[in-house]
């Protein structure tokens, strides 16, 4: 999967919310993206509630690696921001689209989504991260997660699929994202080389 993770405009620092607002649109991706190879690897995940559940406990994930994340980059207080701004800005989209597909009142949606997440976060807290994610716990508790949303067939398998491939290109993506948006000059664009047909 390939994000556009650089600021065009160059030359100051961004806000925390700023950089809430760039990674939450490229954590939802990040999430997505991990359904979609999950389904793709034969686990079945229906469309519906059992859809929104993996999306939910994987954006969870996601959102707790970004906040590691800031915490080894940003200062205290801007990371409290950033982590308050990026929580609500995804839980925003998710609860939209739940309560587009799904039904239900907005706000319940969105209402239920943090909720998990404070529950999340307090378990999350007791394991350790690296940004290599070589510490398994951290990637286990996922899958251990994830069991909860799966039938009970793909039981197991689920913990290995996000333990060995997903939970690490999702912790890869987050760490260079965010380390590219720290820069606060923008790339230069890459140059394509001619080919002669001589």
């Amino acid at each position: 999967m390939r994000i556009k993770s650089n600021w065009f405009k160059p030359g100051r620092e961004h806000t925390p919310e700023e950089l809430a607002g760039a990674l939450s649109f490229v954590i939802y991706r990040i999430a997505d993206n991990a359904l979609k190879k999950t389904r793709k690897a034969n686990f079945e995940i229906t469309v519906g509630p059992q859809y929104f559940a993996f999306l939910t406990e994987f954006l969870l994930f996601v959102i707790q690696v970004a906040d590691r994340v800031a915490y080894r980059r940003l200062p205290e207080e801007a990371r409290a921001v950033f982590t308050s701004t990026l929580a609500n800005r995804i839980a925003d989209t998710h609860a939209e689209n739940e309560s587009r597909l799904l039904g239900g009142e907005l706000a319940a949606c969105k209402r239920r989504f943090i909720d998990r997440l404070n529950q999340r976060a307090g378990e999350y807290a007791e394991l350790s991260y690296d940004e290599n994610a070589t510490n398994f716990s951290f990637t286990r508790y996922l899958g251990f997660c994830m069991n909860e949303v799966m039938d009970e067939k793909d039981h197991g398998w689920i913990i290995d699929q996000m333990m060995s491939i997903e939970a690490p290109e999702a912790v890869e993506m987050v760490e260079k994202t965010f380390r590219n948006l720290l820069e606060s000059e923008p790339r230069q664009p890459r140059r394509r080389t001619a080919t002669s047909g001589d």
